[in-house]
């Protein structure tokens, strides 16, 4: 289970929101991956991916004219890291996926999870603090 807590805070109420909901869809992947009875999980997983690559694409969006709207001035480089996270997202190979599908899981989630978490520690919160 990936757990939210309070040291993802930035205290930007819907940027938090949205935060929160990544966690819940990488807890979905997490949940798919520990699942003992299911054997075949390649259609669940490209539904996970799916969400994941518009549930994340809809947050960068917002995130990015919240930034633009108060002048933050690092707006570019969190822009250049919201598309490479996008990025590597959209390179995930669906055959390979198939082939391994719990490590697959695995491979997503540690990306994921850590990029995420960093990102929001480490630069997310500075756009909470520009203000």
């Amino acid at each position: 289970m990936i757990e939210w807590n309070e040291e993802y805070v930035i205290g930007i109420e819907k940027i938090d929101e949205q935060h929160k909901k990544l966690f819940e869809i990488a807890n979905e992947a997490y949940r798919l991956l520990k699942d003992p009875f299911l054997i075949d999980k390649y259609d669940r997983i490209l539904r996970i991916v799916k969400e994941l690559k518009d549930y994340t694409k809809y947050h960068f969006d917002y995130e990015e004219e919240y930034m633009q709207n108060i002048g933050y001035r690092k707006y570019l480089s969190q822009k250049v890291a919201h598309d490479d996270f996008i990025d590597k997202i959209n390179k995930v190979n669906l055959k390979e996926m198939d082939n391994n599908q719990d490590e697959a899981i695995l491979n997503l989630l540690e990306f994921v999870v850590k990029w995420i978490g960093e990102h929001i520690k480490m630069e997310d919160i500075q756009i909470a603090e520009a203000q």
